[in-house]
């Protein structure tokens, strides 16, 4: 048996690192003290001829009915220690007389003399015999004796190293194990190829834990180690699946002095990308490239890979360019990593530029290739392109995976190709590779379209396919009657989850709990809580997010303090988000003393404010009319370096403008537009109502124009307004001009819209033009308001036209509106004499 076997499971390093100790074993006996060179044939027997003179007279006087004793063997041996050659044949001779009991000393004193004579192949030859034989002595055995019996004769202490190897040749990894460690013991320390030898055996063997314990004894001892010891303990670190320990004893043995090669670096840089660490693999790469040491083609394929798995995309491409640009050809798996780092730059044309590359220089895509490129075209929101790749992929062979099919799915639903994506799950049912997450893409679509028919059909339709539904999809159905507000069949579906022994997770309750917070059923949301904690599933940040903001927004606000600091003790760290649920619960209350306080509590909690935060505090301030407050609290977003976003500067704008601060209102819109936030349709009908309310209605318009002019959509809310605006101004023609633009537009007027043409025209005189009004409100079926017939009827009361006024007292009551004071004190204690007094908007 060969020491190192052609099929060997062993790395190409190792294998490499394998040619290198035979070719070192091949010197002459003169050129190391550990020759361990041997023939696979063995040195022949000597004819009797050619025994010696001494080994001749023993033969001749030995009497055939005589019992040979191991004594006299041995007495024999010793004598002819200098002719090793007759020593060897006498001791042949003697192991075939009838009656001899082969004994341990015998041979140990023959392997004595063949060593010390170098007769190298015979004593090995002779070794292995023993050894492998079914008499063969233990192995601490034999090694005693050969200490015993070198005290006999002159003894070559490497007689002790071809036991170890004997024992490793005849598969008895232990025994040999055995004999090394009563070497030590003994002081008669094997040479670095028998620690070698014996090391890559117990790995081979998967004796991992020997192995280490005998590599670390060796360093401990201070035994020399070269980089062959250590390929083969980092080879046994890759076998335990612990690269990290690899990557340890190389940094150790590195420190201890030892100079590594090729192979040692080739090996820890494969340990630290299992990892992955691709910053520790290109600091190795380079430590190795100033050694003056080239790196193989798999080196740079493993840090590539690594650097791509950690998205160090750039560095990734850099060392394409270095180990691939001009000295080595791209292979297979270095092509697919480039792809994908392509991808994820989201460089899709680079990364098809590539794949078409690999094709044309002969390097044939595999399914991974294909699947990366799938993956990074739906990604980069390329379906279409996808699906070419797809078709391609079927057309060499290649069958899709499930893998595929789902990114196909996810891209074509997020292209709003619904038809496709159906049709593509279709497809991959039938070829029956569809996964569980394949039907949940889909299911999780539906529900989130409201399609919750459907959604149970495919749940149905998985079940009978042979795919066993996950948790997620329960949870995607319960999520999908959430949202509907629908909760029985929520519940239904958490119910049916229990009864076929599907365990509901911390997505599931807090689901759930959100869908009933939601709906306003707060007992209900925290009895689900408590079925939770009942279970012993351990809540998450979601779920004590979910409690805290269903509390704040129902309205509970003090129970949500309460709970978050009962959270708290449970180890709950609150994040912004949750501090903002409980401001935006306190602001709606009108509680800002309170919000101040939680916002204390957050900043000495040492949690940041962010964008949201702000916005909710500047829009309460704004609301509860404290605007020197908001604009506090823009200032302290300006110095923390936050930029405040759309709603905040609509919130501050708004806030400014219903305070009459004009100046300041137009200041921050200023700041808007210089931090590049294109204003929208609430921050120009703030602006708007502003200048109306200040009269000024040349500012109002000129921020008309100017809506119009970027494509900003006028909405009713900006006609009511400026419609009212201008009739104060007694430009009626202009506000029915804006009126006609706006039904031109498609906006439908309503009661309050009206409320302002009517009003507005009967106080500039122009009644039958309001009166018109009143008829277009009864032709679309908008009902009027009580505040419309008081002005109408006060009109008519004025012109003392009594019966139209009562007319329009009795449709009123049609309309089923109830008259005010108002009404009654138009109809009745106005004299015909007085004016009646106009209801103002």
């Amino acid at each position: 048996m060969k020491l190192y076997s052609a099929n060997s499971p062993l790395s190409p390093a190792i294998l490499r690192s394998r040619a290198r100790f035979l070719t070192s074993c091949s010197v002459s006996t003169s050129q190391s003290q550990e020759d361990l060179s041997v023939s696979p044939i063995p040195e022949p027997y000597l004819k009797l001829d050619e025994f010696g003179s001494t080994i001749e007279r023993e033969i001749a006087s030995h009497r055939s009915n005589s019992v040979l004793t191991q004594d006299h063997v041995i007495e024999v041996l010793l004598r002819n220690q200098n002719d090793p050659r007759s020593a060897l044949n006498y001791f042949k001779w003697a192991e075939k007389q009838r009656g001899f009991v082969r004994g341990v000393d015998a041979l140990c004193i023959l392997l004595h003399i063949l060593t010390k004579s170098r007769r190298i192949q015979a004593a090995h030859f002779l070794l292995n015999r023993h050894v492998s034989g079914n008499s063969s002595p233990s192995a601490s055995v034999l090694i005693d004796r050969l200490l015993d019996t070198s005290q006999k004769c002159s003894s070559d202490s490497r007689v002790f190293n071809y036991v170890v190897h004997s024992f490793i040749e005849a598969g008895r990894i232990e025994d040999a194990a055995e004999c090394f460690d009563r070497l030590i013991e003994s002081g008669n320390i094997p040479g670095i190829r028998t620690r070698n030898a014996l090391l890559t055996a117990l790995v081979k063997a998967n004796m991992m834990q020997k192995a280490r314990v005998l590599f670390e004894e060796m360093v401990v001892r201070g035994f020399d180690c070269d980089c062959f010891t250590l390929d083969m303990i980092m080879h046994a670190c890759f076998k335990e699946e612990k690269p990290e320990d690899a990557v340890k004893y190389f940094r150790e043995m590195r420190s201890n002095g030892m100079e590594m090669d090729a192979t040692a670096y080739n090996t820890v840089i494969r340990a630290v990308c299992k990892k992955p660490d691709s910053r520790a693999a290109c600091e190795f790469l380079e430590e190795m490239k100033d050694k003056n040491l080239v790196p193989c083609e798999s080196t740079y394929t493993y840090v590539i890979g690594a650097c791509v798995k950690q998205g160090n995309m750039i560095e990734a491409l850099r060392l394409k360019d270095e180990g691939f640009g001009s000295k080595l050809p791209m292979n297979l798996v270095i092509a697919t990593s480039l792809v994908k780092a392509y991808c994820v730059l989201g460089n899709l044309d680079r990364a098809l530029d590539l794949f078409t590359q690999m094709i044309e220089s002969g390097i044939t895509p595999n399914k991974v290739t294909f699947s990366v490129l799938i993956d990074g075209c739906y990604k980069n929101g390329n379906a279409r392109k996808a699906y070419e790749l797809h078709e391609q992929m079927k057309a060499a062979g290649i069958p899709p995976t499930f893998f595929t099919y789902n990114s196909l799915i996810l891209g074509f639903l997020k292209a709003n190709c619904s038809q496709e994506a159906m049709r593509l799950f279709d497809e991959a049912v039938e070829c029956k590779v569809a996964s569980v997450v394949t039907y949940n893409i889909i299911i999780y679509w539906l529900c989130k379209e409201g399609r919750m028919g459907e959604a149970c059909n495919i749940f149905d339709k998985m079940a009978y396919g042979g795919v066993e539904p996950s948790e997620v999809s329960y949870n995607h159905l319960i999520l999908g009657y959430c949202r509907q507000g629908n909760m029985d069949l929520a519940s239904k579906v958490f119910n049916e989850m229990n009864d076929r022994g599907m365990k509901p997770n911390v997505i599931t309750y807090s689901t759930l709990m959100d869908g009933y917070f939601k709906k306003g059923e707060v007992d209900q949301a925290l009895s689900v809580h408590g079925q939770m904690m009942q279970r012993r599933i351990c809540p998450n940040d979601y779920t004590f997010n979910t409690i805290i903001s269903g509390l704040s927004k129902a309205g509970k606000t003090s129970e949500a303090d309460a709970m978050l600091k009962n959270f708290m003790s449970e180890g709950f760290i609150p994040t912004c988000m949750t501090f903002n649920s409980m401001l935006d619960g306190l602001i709606k209350e009108g509680s800002m003393s309170t919000a101040l306080a939680i916002y204390r509590d957050m900043t000495k909690l040492g949690v940041p404010p962010n964008v949201i935060t702000y916005t909710t505090m500047i829009d309460g301030f704004c609301k509860g009319n404290n605007i020197y407050l908001a604009q506090s609290v823009h200032n302290e977003m300006k110095m923390r370096g936050l930029d405040l976003d759309l709603p905040a500067y609509s919130a501050l704008i708004d806030g400014l403008c219903k305070n009459g601060n004009m100046r300041g209102a137009h200041e921050v819109f200023s700041e808007l537009l210089e931090v590049g936030l294109s204003p929208n349709t609430i921050v120009y009908n703030s602006l708007i109502s502003g200048f109306r309310n200040q009269r000024n209605m040349e500012a109002a318009i000129s921020l008309f124009r100017r809506m119009c002019d970027e494509g900003v959509e006028c909405d009713l809310a900006t006609y009511t307004t400026l419609i009212d605006g201008l009739l104060r101004a007694d430009n009626v023609p202009f506000a029915l001009e804006l009126y006609s633009e706006m039904l031109n537009k498609g906006i439908t007027p309503d009661h309050i819209i009206y409320t302002v043409l009517i009003n507005g025209l009967c106080e500039k005189g122009h009644w039958e033009t309001a009166r018109e009004f009143l008829e277009e409100m009864n032709g679309k079926n908008v009902p009027p308001n009580v505040c419309i017939y008081n002005t109408l009827i006060a009109i008519y009361v004025k012109e003392g036209n009594l019966d139209e006024a009562f007319r329009l007292h009795d449709e009123m009551l049609e309309w089923g509106l109830v008259p005010d004071d108002r009404t009654l004190d138009i109809l009745v204690n106005s004299p015909l004499e007085k004016n009646a007094s106009v209801v103002g908007v």
